[in-house]
């Protein structure tokens, strides 16, 4: 049997992500690993998440709302939105599939995306056989959104700008997505991606998607709580979108998309400030340290705006990867991210910080540094 797969599939490379730690202790025989691999919250769920579950899981046997309505009803309220313009799923990786599924039909379709960016937005395209066009980061290693917007073809259905930028952590300013806006024609649809919205709001020029959404622009800001939350294990994303592409969004997506543990600890994550607050402040300190670590070395770390550094080492840095890996520390080597002499590594918790730099240390003296 031969079974008739669509081409375009076979061609996808399915998601890796970083090694789990019980992986990493099995194959090399470690007792103590600490991972900064995958963007996490090292302090934890909200803890008024944590009470929220504890009381739903007594209801599980019950089938979620499948509209969502408490948990979108909480996000208009807390940003400002028409509760038409708030969806949900499971995980903003769900929504960015889905608005692949609403905009993409033909081979001839195409989306714009920054190189290095997040890897599935080319999987939205991959999956619909549709074109992706890829525009290299600047030498800051942020969007060119001017070199974005001259790719754009009457075939261009949607252009993702990742803000801050995963892996790179960089930012673009509200003065260039308007002008980025002011530019595009008016049948491409913008996704501003803001998964680590919570560390960059504070930010003077920073472009809140909200404000573009209540403005009528044609614009989707997609959100998460698996990053400043801490709530990655239950998978909830969410955004804004203009009312007709919520729509859509609405009748695309499987039926009870979000379950309903992740629905009454999202209402209760999103009112949980001081957790928010402690996440934001122990991740100022992280980024400061990490970003001296790389210095001291000889690396270039890039300005992040999230919770992650991406340094240049200037020389390849799967072996420096792998030596981390074998003293116990799990990062995100550059190569598999489209910048093979960067690494990405996650703000922990202190001790966790504390961990790497020396093991950096260690690894450098004997790979050598620049």
């Amino acid at each position: 049997m031969d079974p008739q797969i669509r081409p375009n599939v076979l061609k996808m490379t399915p998601y890796s992500p970083g090694k789990p730690i019980a992986e990493v202790k099995r194959e090399l025989g470690l007792e103590r690993v600490v991972k900064l691999a995958s963007n996490e919250n090292p302090l934890g769920p909200s803890p008024k998440a944590v009470e929220a579950l504890k009381k739903a899981a007594e209801e599980a046997h019950i089938y979620p709302d499948g509209a969502a309505h408490d948990f979108r009803s909480a996000a208009a309220e807390r940003f400002g939105v028409p509760y038409e313009s708030v969806i949900v799923g499971n995980g903003s990786d769900e929504l960015i599939h889905l608005l692949g599924l609403i905009f993409l039909d033909s081979a001839d379709d195409e989306i714009i995306v920054g190189y290095p960016s997040f890897v599935r937005y080319d999987a939205a395209a991959h999956l619909a056989n549709a074109k992706v066009v890829q525009v290299p980061l600047d030498s800051d290693y942020r969007h060119d959104l001017p070199a974005m917007v001259k790719a754009v073809s009457e075939n261009t259905k949607l252009l993702f700008v990742a803000n801050p930028n995963n892996p790179t952590g960089t930012l673009v300013t509200k003065a260039e997505v308007d002008a980025m806006l002011r530019d595009l024609p008016e049948h491409v649809t913008v996704i501003l991606d803001e998964a680590y919205y919570e560390f960059a709001a504070n930010e003077s020029d920073f472009p809140c998607s909200v404000d573009y959404v209540l403005e009528g622009r044609n614009v989707v800001g997609l959100r998460t709580l698996s990053k400043t939350y801490g709530l990655a294990g239950i998978r909830l994303g969410y955004g804004f979108a203009p009312a007709k592409i919520a729509d859509a969004i609405n009748r695309a997506r499987e039926p009870f998309n979000v379950n309903s543990l992740a629905q009454v600890a999202g209402i209760a994550a999103l009112d949980d400030e001081a957790h928010v607050q402690r996440t934001v402040e122990n991740n100022r300190r992280g980024l400061q340290t990490l970003a001296g670590a790389f210095e001291t070395i000889g690396a270039k770390p890039y300005p992040s705006f999230a919770n992650f550094v991406f340094a240049d080492l200037g020389q390849p840095a799967r072996p420096v990867f792998q030596a981390l890996l074998e003293r116990g520390v799990i990062v995100r080597p550059g190569d598999v991210l489209g910048a093979p002499n960067c690494l990405r590594v996650s703000v922990g918790t202190e001790e966790e910080i504390d961990i790497f730099v020396k093991a950096l240390t260690e690894v450098m003296a004997g790979v050598g540094a620049r």
